[in-house]
């Protein structure tokens, strides 16, 4: 005879809970998978060392000595976020871009600030001191140092005379590559693969017109098929739909930022799709340039408080300040990229372009870590996705972007990096920011953001 469900989990929970480690069980909460599923009700997790070992429906038995039981009843459980798009060690407090700021301390500081508002896993997308960079991720893969795990994209590959623009960014010969000929492009790519680089990031736009000069096209295509060559993908920052079109025909990996000049039209959807190139809208990176200016109501509360070091802090309150940016022509700018970024990012959502999950968080000081992933759920919501559908796109697809098939959903087998809220973000997609606990590996690693010091 079939035995029933409750039996069967009962059963399984009784052998994870006698395994080589003890184990964990959680109960009552509500859980958002990450797939893109509907929430389910009063669910059982039972974790078992760093992942979970059994996700199914509600059931009590009696657990055997050494278990721990923990009640989230009234509780809504999701995965970790997964950033695709980020930065470490180029600001602290109101500074950006200067060499020596790229330290493990401050870059630690920055993955625990992560951590503690649910982005578990991040990447940092270029300007990385190798140095720094490759001892900290092996740390952090291991579970030796604390913070969101990390991945990233070794120096990065920018323009002579151009992006990133120099007066901004004064990263070191360690930080960064210019290469000016197709040779020197293919030795940038050949010394990032040899250090063990996740991915090969470009810089090929202008910034809207802010620089002198573009990547030459001869030069990412050089990038693109040594990074092929040695079985690493690329991907491209950019603002220009020309540019993305050229980039996606020519074998681009991932467009790192979203179009933003103008609506994106079906050929190039049609290019996107064909090609299976990734996109990041970061959606947040334009907001960001005036949004504290104009002090909304969520400024005021403490989920944006505790994300804001003590001199950015004092920045936002100075009137002198706001106004500046106020006035500033790059404001309404900024405001249609957003608006264009919102309705592209919808569009080739709905087309079915493959959809990663990134701010540039850490790039600028205004680029806040933590805040601003929470901030771009939110904006994604605004262009027309549906809660569940932005959550899945910060979870399983951002993971999958990375080619992290053990984390990103809820599931038996998978890391247990989570998220513990006190709503339910389905039904509004704020509830992401009423953290109680953040988990991570299997274990409680950060509790309401109130607790957290920037």
């Amino acid at each position: 005879m079939k035995q029933p469900r409750p039996l069967l989990l009962a059963a399984a929970l009784l052998a994870a809970a006698t395994g080589a480690h003890a184990a964990t069980v959680i109960r009552g909460a509500r859980v958002i998978d990450g797939t893109g599923a509907p929430p389910r009700d009063d669910m059982t997790l039972v974790i078992d060392g760093d992942h979970f070992s059994l996700v199914g429906p509600g059931v009590r038995v009696k657990m055997p000595d050494g278990t721990r039981v923990v009640d989230y009843t009234g509780k809504t459980i999701m995965p970790g976020l997964v950033s695709d798009h980020g930065h470490i060690g180029q600001v602290d407090g109101t500074q950006g871009g200067a060499p020596s700021l790229y330290t493990r301390e401050n870059a630690v500081r920055q993955l625990r600030q992560w951590r503690a508002y649910g982005v578990t896993t991040v990447t940092s997308l270029g300007l990385n001191d190798p140095a720094v960079f490759y001892p900290l991720r092996a740390d952090l893969h291991a579970g030796k140092a604390e913070g969101a795990d990390l991945y990233g994209a070794d120096h990065g590959i920018g323009v002579p005379d151009g992006a990133p623009p120099a007066k901004a960014r004064t990263s070191g010969s360690n930080q960064l590559d210019r290469p000016a000929t197709p040779d020197e492009a293919r030795a940038a790519v050949d010394a990032a693969a040899a250090r063990g680089t996740d991915l090969i990031k470009i810089w090929v736009d202008d910034f809207n017109g802010s620089l002198p000069v573009k990547m030459k096209p001869e030069i990412w295509r050089a990038v693109i098929a040594e990074a092929h060559a040695k079985h690493l993908r690329v991907a491209a920052h950019i603002y220009y739909l020309a540019d993305a079109r050229q980039l996606v025909d020519d074998g681009v990996d991932i467009l790192a930022h979203g179009v933003r000049d103008k609506p994106v039209d079906q050929g190039f959807i049609d290019a996107m799709k064909q090609h299976g190139t990734w996109y990041i809208a970061t959606l947040d990176l334009n907001e960001s340039a005036y949004i504290y200016a104009r002090h909304p109501a969520w400024m005021d509360k403490p989920f944006f408080a505790h994300a804001v070091q003590p001199a950015l802090a004092t920045q936002f309150a100075d009137n002198a300040w706001r106004e500046k940016v106020d006035k500033d022509g790059a404001t309404p700018v900024n405001e249609a990229a957003l608006k264009t970024n919102e309705q592209n990012l919808k569009r080739l959502y709905d087309a079915g372009v493959k959809t990663g999950f990134g701010t540039d968080a850490g790039a600028t000081p205004l680029r806040i870590p933590g805040f601003a992933e929470h901030r771009e759920l939110a904006l994604m919501v605004d262009a027309g996705l549906t809660p569940v559908q932005a959550i899945n796109v910060a979870t399983q697809r951002a993971a999958e972007l990375l080619g992290l098939d053990d984390r990103g959903v809820i599931a038996n087998g998978k890391r247990a990096d989570f998220i513990v809220l006190d709503g339910d973000p389905t039904k509004d997609i704020e509830a992401t920011t009423h953290i109680q606990a953040v988990w991570q590996r299997g274990a409680q690693v950060a509790g309401p953001v109130t607790t957290f010091t920037p």
